[in-house]
């Protein structure tokens, strides 16, 4: 009898907590617009990470704490995949199927997001500004995604051709990951070469999660480059440029783009930019002249008084305003059509006196290139 009492009133707690559990959901969704990303939060490329979420859920929680969105509150729910591809999988499944999202985004990483691209095609569900400038994510057939940065193809005409006419540098080598991210660079690289009919002259590469630079500083230093294009994570590119210096490249250029994340980099080789050529796809946040970049100092020092800005954080924050303002300017009723279709038809001066207009299935089309000299990164005027 009492076996069976027991029984009973365990039926019964857990009858009652499925339907708590399922009735906070429903109260939850009906108050709250669930945004979702992968993205590595522990690891060689943690710094990336964190400074993503904190961008975003700094004008997120902006807006929450205004009221948020016609009533609803914005909650974006990430998790750690370590930017290994395998652990992205299982998130995007678990972003989908148990938290039930509404859209995906920032997602950071190329072979982390190249694992995933066939759920975001077939589930057709909003993917929205990932954090890299993958090909494979710029195909016009996909109307689900919309990427906020530009390609890494952008960037690295941008660089090459700054080198190219500004300091006459012929000579290039590359350093990059061996993955799809890696692979991407390297493609983007050697057609730039190509329109000024240049080769490379080397090419290194290391593995992903790794700080094995070793051989591929051995592949490069005999060559004698001029500049070196760099595609790959702060850390091992940190050592890489550390060691080059080092043995044999005081005064060669080197060219990270921007996933390799500037600050990250800088604060790894003890803020010694010299002859350090950075590329991002946003302005410096330490331009006094954009509105935005003052919005986001201050934003980011009340919510994350502890952190430092950065360009990846800035990115994220604009990334996160332009959402917004696409939910705020939907017409009835909320739906991946409504919000997708306000993405694409953004108002040109959502943020101010940076240009934004959606071309190319991307919202940001133009290369920033910059230095860093005492304590802050100094834009430099690209040449046409």
């Amino acid at each position: 009898m009492v076996k069976r009492f027991f029984l009973f009133f365990f039926l019964l707690t857990m009858l009652i907590a499925i339907f708590m559990s399922v009735y906070l959901y429903k109260i939850d969704n009906k108050n709250t617009i669930l945004l979702g990303t992968s993205l590595p939060l522990t690891g060689i490329n943690k710094e990336l990470g964190k400074e993503v979420i904190e961008g975003a859920n700094t004008y997120f929680s902006h807006v929450n704490a205004k009221g948020g969105i016609n009533g609803k509150y914005i909650n974006l729910i990430f998790y750690d995949d370590k930017y290994e591809p395998q652990n992205t999988l299982i998130n995007i499944n678990t972003l989908i199927n148990k938290d039930k999202v509404f859209s995906l985004f920032s997602f950071v990483g190329t072979p982390t997001t190249k694992k995933v691209l066939p759920i975001i095609i077939d589930k057709n569900i909003p993917f929205v500004a990932a954090y890299t400038g993958a090909s494979f994510l710029r195909d016009t057939n996909f109307d689900n995604i919309v990427n906020f940065r530009n390609s890494y193809a952008q960037e690295i005409e941008g660089i090459i051709n700054f080198l190219y006419k500004t300091k006459q540098i012929t000579k290039f080598a590359i350093f990059y990951q061996n993955d799809d991210y890696g692979e991407e660079g390297y493609i983007s690289t050697i057609e730039a070469l190509k329109k000024r009919d240049l080769t490379l002259i080397s090419e290194g590469t290391y593995k992903r999660n790794t700080l094995s630079i070793r051989h591929a500083l051995h592949e490069i230093k005999s060559t004698k480059p001029e500049a070196i294009i760099i595609i790959g994570a702060y850390k091992p590119s940190a050592r890489f440029i550390k060691k080059a210096r080092e043995c044999c490249f005081r005064d060669v250029i080197f060219a990270p783009i921007s996933f390799v994340n500037a600050n990250a980099l800088i604060n790894e080789l003890n803020g010694d930019g010299e002859n350090i050529l950075f590329s991002q796809t946003v302005p410096s946040y330490d331009d006094d002249s954009l509105k935005v970049a003052k919005e986001y100092l201050h934003l980011l020092s009340f919510y994350y008084p502890k952190s430092k800005p950065s360009y990846a954080s800035f990115e994220s924050f604009l990334a996160a305003k332009v959402v917004v303002n696409a939910l705020k300017n939907i017409k009835g009723p909320l739906t991946y059509k409504s919000f997708l279709s306000n993405l694409k038809n953004i108002p040109a001066d959502v943020l101010g006196e940076i240009p934004i207009k959606y071309q190319h299935t991307q919202l940001l089309n133009t290369t920033y290139l910059s230095s860093y000299n005492n304590g802050k990164f100094e834009s430099i005027k690209m040449v046409k």
